[in-house]
């Protein structure tokens, strides 16, 4: 880092955290009791403070890494700075553990910017920096660096398994990756996602000298036709069941498959993947869950998928391949027709933007959510073309796990899209500064809405003294 970026990237990361703590204040004022899932988070930690280590709340579905970091770092400062009585663990105390998290993302996703853009000398420092500053404000993760939620925490030691990973220290990777699994237990899919990032790589170096040796230049290791797709997988399973490859991976993913298999263990004595309440958690083939993910992200990234020259390049592609776009279409339509779930918290609770999403559109008619099967389309079209710069090995990887950690979930909920959504930003190329300014501007604008809906706009329920906040 040259020392102007480093003073930039000093200024932009102070600046940020500056303005988090005076939300953060405003926020405790306004909302000093636990809300929401806080009134579960919250005392489980307070009881982990006061030593009550084997008590647990049966209602938390997570295992117990937020409350463990928290008392970790909240009783040695008690000690150093002298604190006494109810400041220990108060709400507010957990609550800045996250702030804590955040000023660690905005680091992290610096770091990783760097490491996965380092070959293309085009990027300047300043491009670096008010990316860095975007990401850091995504507003579905920005909102609960606020609220004693497992999210921040989450991302940060699964960014950071990820940046261990892309530097080749896979044991303090997968180490990394365990305590991400400690604050959410999908986070496994992300390990499984660090060592496809090493597979992904031996593959495409085998898929390179497999070209250079039958000399043909038709099949792209990057993109092609239908027939060099199967052509590539024909490759991929032939190179997975020989034994000396197989041989090679495991000694290059051995921390990996450890962890991995330390959480099947914990799936089989635990009998599922969630602990506690089970009731509300069911996992099932949603399906759909895709379409939506490809939205949301359509969504917060349209300065770089929602272009004039994006949708003419689609238009153009939907010419050329009338039958594979309508074949796609057909099985979208199925996949919506016998796989859409909706889960009783989204209609019941309405103080989560989903709820209103889903009045709002879905909800309108019958046949809106086969309506946007073009609309979903367009968005995995883009989404995928944005990608293009990748190997092929590494697409089909990273689709894998975002199947895996999106499918599974019944709830539409923004917060299980935070992290497939980061890595797909961080992996895409760097749009013009022109779109990074408009990108930024709109999330700055999504933050204050979102903020000051909270603060200001509150409301009651029937039969029911307690506040209630509009939120992700």
């Amino acid at each position: 880092m040259e020392r102007s970026e480093a003073r930039g990237f000093s200024a932009a990361m102070s600046g940020a955290f500056l303005l988090s703590c005076l939300l953060f204040a405003a926020i405790n004022r306004h909302q000093r009791g636990p809300y929401m899932d806080e009134a579960f988070h919250v005392p489980q930690a307070q009881a982990y403070c006061h030593g009550r280590f084997l008590q647990w709340d049966p209602m938390i579905t997570t295992l117990p890494g937020l409350y463990l970091v928290s008392v970790g770092a909240v009783k040695p400062a008690a000690w150093l700075f002298g604190w006494t009585g109810s400041v220990v663990c108060s709400a507010g105390m957990l609550r800045f553990i996250n702030l804590l998290f955040s000023a660690g993302n905005f680091y992290l996703l610096y770091l990783l910017l760097f490491k996965i853009h380092q070959k293309n000398k085009a990027v300047s420092g300043f491009q670096r920096i008010l990316s860095t500053l975007t990401l850091a404000m995504f507003p579905t993760l920005y909102f609960f660096t606020f609220l004693y939620y497992t999210d921040p925490g989450s991302v940060f030691f699964t960014l950071f398994a990820y940046l261990m990973c892309l530097y080749g220290n896979h044991k303090t990777s997968a180490l990394l990756g365990f305590c991400g699994f400690m604050f959410r237990q999908t986070n496994i899919v992300w390990t499984v996602f660090c060592a496809g990032n090493v597979v992904a790589e031996k593959l495409n170096e085998a898929w390179k000298t497999e070209l250079q040796k039958k000399k043909d230049e038709k099949i792209s290791s990057r993109k092609g036709s239908f027939s060099d797709l199967i052509r590539i997988l024909q490759f991929l399973t032939e190179y997975l069941i020989t034994p000396k490859n197989l041989v090679i991976l495991t000694a290059l993913t051995w921390p990996y498959i450890i962890l991995v298999t330390v959480f099947f263990v914990f799936v089989f004595i635990n009998g599922g993947i969630v602990v506690g309440d089970r009731s509300s958690h069911e996992a099932c083939l949603h399906f759909p869950q895709l379409f939506y993910f490809l939205s949301f992200t359509v969504f917060f990234s349209f300065p770089h998928l929602l272009t004039p020259t994006k949708i003419r390049k689609f238009l153009l592609s939907l010419r050329k391949h009338p039958v594979q776009y309508s074949l796609i279409a057909i099985i979208s339509l199925l996949l919506i027709w016998k796989f859409t779930y909706v889960h009783k918290y989204l209609l019941a609770d309405n103080r989560h933007y989903t709820f209103y999403v889903w009045r709002k559109v879905f909800q309108r008619h019958d046949l809106v959510k086969y309506v946007l099967v073009p609309v979903y389309i367009f968005a995995g079209w883009s989404f995928a073309d944005t990608l293009k710069s990748k190997s092929i090995f590494w697409i089909l990887m990273y689709f894998v796990c975002l199947l895996a950690v999106t499918v599974p979930q019944k709830l539409l909920e923004f917060r299980y899209f935070i992290l497939p959504f980061l890595i797909y930003r961080l992996n895409i190329p760097f749009p013009s500064l022109y779109r990074q300014l408009l990108e930024l501007a709109f999330y700055i604008i999504v933050n204050a809405v979102t903020f000051y809906l909270f603060l200001n706009r509150t409301f009651q329920w029937p039969n029911s003294d307690e506040i209630q906040r509009f939120m992700w």
